[in-house]
């Protein structure tokens, strides 16, 4: 469902003199407009950029705030009220503009939010209502979704989480899910499972396996058993599940480390050294905007949202799109140099780099990679219940957009910068999420110094 809206920031003088202005947001939904104060205050319409929407470099505020301050605001309120849309969407839900406005101001505040189908029972009390096991997954995606802000792919993981039980059993209730029915739920992910596209390409072979279309694999069913333990904990804290074998519940099922693929310097250095071939220019802003993630360490999605004044002088000053950390990154030749390439180019938004979605930069890597002979082969280890299956893959087929800021950090702790700073770069909070890239740098370490026995 899509839900057709503009928001936009205005400008409203106010005061004797009407020489200070609020930002508004202006919010247009089905044939409704509202208008919200930002917070936000200029005292010039000159420092007003009305086509891209922002407060231009280098202003200051009424109270000292900067540009950088003032602009982070409106992003994020803008962000909230494009993801309160986004949750009727993803639920298939048509809202009013009235219940628009309170998720987004619930969201903005960081208050819990209201449940429609009444009011919220006392914990460890039992409901009035004997709501069914669907209904109680609605008012937890709900709840919790504004709790806790999720972004639209953790809506859409819930979604299909609901789908799954569902087809599991169509009227399925909590009673179901004791641990002979989380059992047989298992299986069904990992046997019965139709996936929503084959797990191959199509031209990869005429005829698709059910390996290829069917079951999930145990990585995958791990994960979904998390978010349906999550789930049924908060059900059974507010009464509305007494049936708690899931806490115990704990299946077999084996998995390995996922491999981190980075590019290595050589790598690098082929990949950029690439001659593009005539008639596909658009490969030429694609590794552009790979090798600047690749030295930088910022994720797609934020360099897709990186804006001309967040580029300072000597560093770029980023509030991430995926933990909302505000970052301040150092240039260095190679981000300088792609940086000052595009420097001219009038893209949309006031955005600095040409980037594309995340999904067609993808199959283009994988082009310009396997063109650069980055053909090193790499053995991906799955499990599907008790089987493994080996595959033995080329780099090139492997490689994606977060390719890149895994390779900025390998390569900033191979060149022997500190954990503590690459974390401060990469918006990372503590050493668990460093330790992979920590354990291959040692491997590269060890695999180095039998070089050294050639010198004897």
């Amino acid at each position: 469902m899509i839900l057709k809206r503009h928001i936009s920031f205005k400008l409203r003088p106010y005061g004797t003199k009407r020489t200070v202005y609020q930002i508004q947001l202006h919010v247009t939904y089905d044939c409704n407009r509202v208008m919200l104060s930002t917070g936000c205050q200029i005292t010039s319409q000159e420092a007003w950029d009305a086509e891209n929407q922002l407060v231009v470099p280098g202003y200051r505020g009424p109270k000292g705030e900067t540009d950088v301050e003032i602009n982070n605001t409106l992003r994020k309120e803008k962000d909230q009220m494009e993801t309160a849309f986004k949750y009727y969407e993803v639920n298939e839900e048509r809202p009013t503009l009235t219940e628009v406005v309170e998720r987004y101001q619930e969201r903005l505040n960081g208050k819990q939010p209201k449940i429609r189908e009444g009011k919220e029972p006392e914990k460890n009390a039992l409901p009035k209502k004997d709501f069914g096991l669907l209904e109680v997954f609605q008012m937890f995606v709900t709840e919790c979704g504004e709790k806790n802000a999720w972004s639209i792919g953790t809506f859409k993981k819930m979604a299909t989480l609901k789908e799954d039980l569902v087809s599991f059993k169509k009227n399925v209730s909590f009673s179901d899910l004791d641990e002979k029915g989380l059992t047989a739920f298992v299986h069904y992910l990992r046997e019965k499972k139709v996936l929503n596209s084959p797990r191959k390409k199509k031209g990869d072979r005429d005829e698709y396996d059910d390996e290829d279309v069917m079951g999930l694999r145990n990585s995958t069913i791990q994960k979904k058993l998390g978010f349906l333990k999550w789930f049924l904990k908060w059900a059974t804290d507010r009464g509305y599940n007494t049936t708690t074998d899931f806490k115990t519940f704990r299946p077999t099922l084996k998995t390995t480390q996922r491999k981190v693929i980075y590019l290595s310097k050589p790598e690098l250095e082929r990949l950029r050294k690439l001659e593009i071939p005539a008639g596909l220019p658009s490969l030429e802003a694609v590794r552009d905007v790979f090798l600047f993630c690749c030295f930088s360490g910022l994720r797609h999605s934020d360099v897709y949202n990186l804006r001309k004044n967040d580029v300072k002088e000597d560093h770029i000053e980023v509030t991430t799109i995926k933990t909302g950390d505000s970052v301040s990154i150092e240039l260095n030749n190679v981000t300088r140099d792609i940086l000052r390439k595009y420097k001219d180019y009038p893209f949309a938004d006031n955005r600095v780099l040409p980037v594309i979605q995340n999904q067609p930069m993808n199959r283009h890597l994988k082009d310009l990679c396997k063109l650069a002979g980055i053909n090193e082969q790499i053995r991906i280890t799955t499990y599907k219940g008790n089987q493994r299956k080996d595959e033995i893959k080329e780099k090139w087929e492997l490689v994606g957009t977060h390719t890149g800021r895994r390779t900025f950090i390998v390569n900033c702790l191979s060149l022997g910068i500190p954990p503590n700073v690459v974390m401060k770069w990469t918006g990372h909070s503590d050493y668990k999420a460093m330790k992979p890239y920590i354990d291959i740098v040692d491997s590269i370490k060890a695999s180095e110094m039998t070089k050294l026995d050639s010198l004897l």
